[in-house]
């Protein structure tokens, strides 16, 4: 017999491409404790502590399982408050994934949001996007701004490889007539708030053509960009060829600059950055950095935590690791089919989406159907994710009326990043496909206290059949 080469090794794509060093238990609290919990939290997943939590579904956003090369990258931090080694090596990776040459760190995405969207936009202003997530519209209307949302239109049961691309007809239409008002387009590679789909490179060189025709900068919410890049070589003829990280730089080749919360795609706990080609942009930056987030050369991070981000964007673009992100995410939104959840497709990488419209039809969207479902699955197994729909994405009408529902009423089943095993997964689809079977007897909720914007993280609900 001959020996096996490595290539033929039989290793299922989905496979996890690590050995698991460390580990933390998990809670079991009972059917009651957790119905204590969601009362208590005001039905409310984001007020529910995680010694609550079975199996943590709610956002990819700083919940990543660190490698034992970031650990140890952890140990040569330079605390030094300016001019810190690990800012240099932090600027060095940066440099050469985006070919940007001005490097801000920052402590999170919201903070980038903030500082450069806040430069951008004034009273009046337009910020155009595929999908402004919400944090990204948080920042664009606290400029006095508004936040247009051209996403590409996909009909129901329709396969689009990529449906995370911005609508470039409508994009020209709005140009031609406001390019006067629009300050900047955003695209958000993969596109978190329409399904995590991503957006291909054909799309953003259109985009960036009917920029330059009109004078408008083109900036990317790169956020999940390695995420993106794996997906444009699964799906995108021209780019199969080439690696990950090579895609990555021909997107980040197209933009003006872009920002990122390095929380998610930066595989660590805490971060964020701002990269530009514009000197005299990056420098007004810097002076909202230093006013608001810390010496330039530290943004609000530990020495640590530069190093942590710096082996970590090295770490994302790794082929193996994405391969078996992408194959997770496509089983799971199988299985998640197969358990009765109309499940959105084709899946991305970071998450797998529910239409919980579709599943609750019998729910109106001001009464929250993905709340719904959400909190049903807490109920049933522990299982926390994130309602996407007219309670994060609704408009508040002027005149004190019901909410303007959000386009699509969608829960996200959210993917940290090296977290969680097949055998996690499965028990989660087996209290989906509890809650699937009864779906027809769940019902909506109302908002009894919600704050401003981002009303999500803090409202307090109440279901409807007690109003």
């Amino acid at each position: 017999m001959s020996e096996l080469t490595s290539e033929e090794l039989p290793v299922p794509p989905f496979m996890e491409p690590f050995r698991i060093k460390a580990v933390e238990p998990i809670p079991f609290p009972t059917a009651a404790e957790r119905r204590d919990a969601l009362v208590s939290a005001g039905w409310n997943l984001f007020r529910v502590p995680a010694r609550a939590i079975t199996i943590d579904l709610l956002t990819d956003s700083g919940t990543a399982a660190m490698s034992a090369a970031q650990w140890s990258a952890l140990m040569v931090g330079d605390e030094s408050y300016a001019g810190a080694r690990s800012f240099e090596r932090f600027e060095t990776v940066v440099r050469d994934l985006t070919g940007y040459a001005e490097i801000l760190p920052v402590h999170q995405g919201r903070a980038a949001e903030r500082i450069l969207l806040g430069l951008l936009l004034g009273p009046g202003d337009i910020s155009v996007s595929n999908t402004h997530f919400d944090s990204t519209r948080a920042a664009v209307e606290a400029a006095g701004a508004q936040a247009v949302d051209l996403p590409v239109p996909v009909g129901p049961g329709e396969l689009n490889p990529f449906g995370g691309d911005l609508d470039t007809g409508r994009l020209r239409d709005l140009l031609r007539h406001s390019a006067d008002r629009v300050k900047c387009v955003v695209l958000t590679i993969t596109n978190n708030a329409g399904g995590g789909q991503p957006v291909s490179v054909r799309n953003v060189k259109a985009v960036r053509q009917l920029c330059d025709a009109h004078g408008v900068p083109l900036f990317l919410d790169a956020s999940r960009f390695a995420e993106n890049a794996y997906l444009i070589t699964e799906r995108e003829d021209g780019y199969r060829h080439l690696t990950p990280r090579e895609v990555a730089r021909v997107v980040f080749e197209l933009a003006d600059g872009c920002w990122a919360s390095l929380k998610k795609d930066g595989m660590a706990n805490i971060g964020g950055l701002v990269a530009l080609r514009d000197a005299g942009l990056a420098a007004r930056a810097r002076e909202q950095l230093i006013a608001f987030e810390g010496f330039p050369t530290y943004g609000g991070l530990a020495g640590r935590d530069l190093e942590a981000l710096a082996q970590g964007l090295l770490e994302v673009t790794e082929p193996d690791y994405l391969r078996y992100r992408a194959e997770c995410a496509r089983w799971f939104g199988e299985q998640l089919g197969l358990a009765g959840l109309p499940v959105l497709q084709p899946t991305g990488c970071h998450a797998v989406y529910v239409d919980a419209g579709a599943m609750l039809p019998h729910i109106a969207p001001q009464q929250l159907p993905a709340t719904a479902v959400a909190n049903a699955l807490y109920l049933a197994g522990g299982v926390r994710v994130t309602e996407l729909g007219t309670l994060v994405f609704g408009r508040r009408d002027p005149d004190g009326g019901p909410d303007v529902p959000a386009p699509r009423e969608l829960v996200r089943f959210t993917l940290p990043r090296r977290v969680y095993t097949l055998s996690h997964l499965e028990y989660v689809v087996d209290v989906a496909e509890t809650v699937s079977s009864k779906a027809d007897q769940l019902t909506g909720y109302h908002i009894v206290e919600q704050g401003g914007a981002l009303r999500q993280f803090t409202a307090v609900l109440r279901p409807a059949a007690e109003w």
